[in-house]
């Protein structure tokens, strides 16, 4: 049986629930991890109707479409269709984890689990989900998931031949309980104690904060080096993201994102979905149409800089912090100052239940002009 010789490092998935939140709110948040020279953008799509024929064109292939998708925020590696996390118009948060599987790798093109990530969220309107999905739909507490399947035992649905198959291969004797987790799982290969660990420290500190989790304590959460949360080092966070769900009809889903590299030199960006928001300029890539190598076959022959606005002055920020350790504390305090600034702003939101559209609409884009300029 073939496995892939590049073994998954990414990445940590994290929901709060009431009671454990403050404010009776759903609290998401995912770090991006992956090489450190990919770029992360943040790109978003409007809803849109398409005509019964319509093909969607993905990272490698091309699908059926569906007759309507919903307006999303994602965060993607730059060169790819889908996406690393991000949410949906209705509320619905999805992010990609990697995972060791027992199953053969298929050497053909197929759909990309970021491109699902971008899927599901076309289209579900109802859901926080993570691939792998969290074990099952909680009703409260906390759950994360460091690279490994976390469906066990409790099963609300599942394929009708995923146990047949697991017996056809030998993994499942059709008499002990079934776990579905321990059957499909490749758990020779030393990096699931890395793993383990990641998401026995993730799950140390929501316990830590369990009862007062809120927005900025997952940011910090996120931001946490010595658990391997924030990853460091040829693979490491690229990017992160932040989502405050209230369970009150009338109030507005808030999602923050970085765009950049190292959420604790970065800043969380609020975006709220309005009507009339138009593309995010200064955090999407350069577009290479047909003349992209990941388009062009052979693919990946070259690899183009598609870096964004931010990205560059992220980059060129990052250097400034590490060669003066003045201008860098100046930096990181005009930074963190301008990422309090938002979430108090967000939080005045939701206690008074008032939301300004006409200043939503541009509120990711005009944060990220502030970040920029925080940054020269």
């Amino acid at each position: 049986m073939a496995f892939r010789s590049i073994e998954p490092l990414s990445c940590d998935t994290f929901v709060a629930l009431p009671p454990a939140t403050l404010g009776n709110r759903i609290i998401f948040g995912k770090n991006s991890d992956r090489p450190s020279d990919e770029v992360q953008e943040i790109v978003y799509f409007p809803a849109a109707t398409h005509s019964p024929l319509e093909k969607v064109e993905c990272t490698y292939i091309k699908i059926e479409q569906v007759p309507e998708t919903y307006a999303v925020i994602l965060s993607r590696p730059s060169w790819l269709w889908g996406a690393e996390m991000g949410a949906n118009e209705h509320g619905v948060c999805i992010g990609n984890e990697a995972v060791w599987g027992k199953e053969e790798v298929c050497d053909e093109e197929a759909l990309l689990g970021m491109d699902l990530v971008r899927l599901k969220k076309s289209v579900i309107k109802r859901l926080v989900l993570t691939f792998d999905s969290f074990s099952h739909f909680l009703t409260e507490g906390v759950r994360n998931i460091s690279n490994q399947l976390s469906i066990t035992t409790k099963i609300d649905r599942e394929h009708p031949e995923v146990r047949s198959y697991a017996t056809s291969k030998g993994w499942w004797n059709g008499k002990k309980e079934f776990d579905f987790a321990a059957t499909y799982s490749y758990v020779n290969t030393a990096r699931m104690t890395t793993t383990r660990g990641r998401y026995c420290e993730g799950y140390k500190l929501l316990k830590t904060y369990e009862g007062n989790i809120t927005a900025e304590i997952m940011m910090t959460i996120l931001r946490d080096k010595e658990s391997g949360i924030n990853m460091e080092g040829s693979f490491m966070t690229t990017g992160s993201m932040v989502s405050i769900l209230p369970q009150e009809p009338n109030l507005p889903c808030i999602h923050f994102f970085t765009g950049t590299p190292d959420p604790d030199r970065s800043v969380f960006k609020p975006f709220i979905f309005v009507p009339n928001i138009t593309q995010l300029l200064k955090t999407s890539s350069p577009v290479f149409g047909p003349e992209d190598p990941v388009k062009k076959q052979p693919r990946f022959q070259t690899k183009p800089d598609r870096r964004h606005e931010l990205y560059k002055r992220h980059e060129s920020a990052t250097l400034i912090m590490e060669s003066s350790k003045e201008k860098g504390e100046m930096m990181m305090e005009q930074i963190r100052k301008l990422e309090k600034e938002k979430i108090n702003q967000m939080d005045t939101v939701l206690q008074n239940g008032f939301l300004d559209v006409d200043q939503a609409v541009n509120l990711f884009s005009n944060c990220t002009e502030d970040e920029i300029c925080a940054y020269t």
